[in-house]
């Protein structure tokens, strides 16, 4: 080993250091936000659920303008006709974003007839809800098609531009179950873990590219109608997340530049203890938590 070699290995463990204790000051101080004003925001799932309420956030915190994408026309119109009351320009295109033709044609659409996305955010989601065996093929290729592909095609679609302008930001609403799985949603599970592996390797990509970001955010259980019917055994301890809440903290992630965001705070311990205890230990975590039974009463979106 050269001695340039050996002095970057002395380094490595100093520059850890340095980093940690940096990240736990900025804890406690304020940081500088993201200026949203200049920027057009696409939602992908928009018209309802944290989709919906992360464009209310977005326009409350300044946006230029909405766009809002997902299958269902009535929802869309009714999210995006919120939006314009609020005073912020807000469009709506039907667009499946496990079509890889579909997004690629309407994200030509959007740059002729809005602008420049400069905030992409990946929320559009599905989740059959059912055991693998009990699971219908096409449903299950439709979550991975939908939860996973579909940031694959949008990526691609608006990356290019935000790195042409050096300004830009990738967002993905992913999901705690990403990390620690639980039965009886084995399509939502994979597809998310998936993702997560998807935005953590485009984060790492992204660091030499100045003025574009990626955040992803990863929350418990969140109270919206797509979990319809999921039960956890001890709701006091654990309540589900409002999706307002979710909307809130993505947006000021997004607003931080934080790359990976848990919610709620505590998820943290959950992934260390996962990473330190024996597979035996998870299980009993999961019996005394309930995660075997919590999808026997899911009833999902109606």
């Amino acid at each position: 080993m050269d001695l340039k070699a050996l002095g970057c290995v002395v380094l490595l463990p100093i520059q850890i250091f340095y980093y940690i204790v940096k990240a736990t000051v900025g804890w406690f101080l304020p940081s500088r936000r993201r200026d949203l004003t200049g920027d057009v925001v696409l939602i992908t799932g928009g018209g309802r659920g944290i989709g919906r309420h992360l464009a209310k956030e977005f326009a409350v915190r300044g946006a230029k303008k909405l766009i809002l994408w997902g299958l269902t026309e009535k929802c869309l119109k009714e999210a995006c006709e919120d939006i314009a009351l609020m005073g912020t320009e807000c469009h709506y295109f039907v667009c499946d974003v496990a079509n890889r033709e579909e997004v690629y044609k309407q994200a030509k659409v959007v740059r002729e007839k809005v602008g420049d996305v400069t905030i992409l955010v990946n929320n559009a989601a599905v989740v059959h809800g059912k055991s693998l065996l009990d699971s219908d093929d096409d449903a299950l290729l439709k979550s991975q098609h939908i939860n996973t592909m579909g940031q694959f095609w949008t990526t691609k679609a608006f990356l290019p531009r935000m790195l042409e302008l050096q300004n830009g930001h990738v967002v993905c609403v992913n999901s705690i179950l990403s990390l620690s799985p639980i039965p009886g949603a084995i399509d939502y599970c994979t597809s998310k873990a998936s993702s997560l592996a998807f935005m953590e390797s485009l984060t790492l990509g992204l660091l030499d590219c100045p003025g574009v970001g990626c955040t992803t955010v990863l929350p418990f259980h969140t109270n919206t109608e797509m979990f319809q019917g999921m039960r956890v055994r001890f709701p006091q301890l654990f309540p589900p997340l409002k999706p307002e809440v979710v909307a809130q903290k993505t947006v000021d992630a997004v607003r931080t530049n934080t790359a990976f965001v848990y919610l709620p705070w505590s998820m943290h311990a959950l992934v260390i203890l996962k990473s330190m205890i024996p597979q035996s230990a998870l299980e009993e975590i999961h019996k005394f938590s309930g995660s075997y039974t919590c999808m026997n009463t899911f009833k999902g979106r109606t």
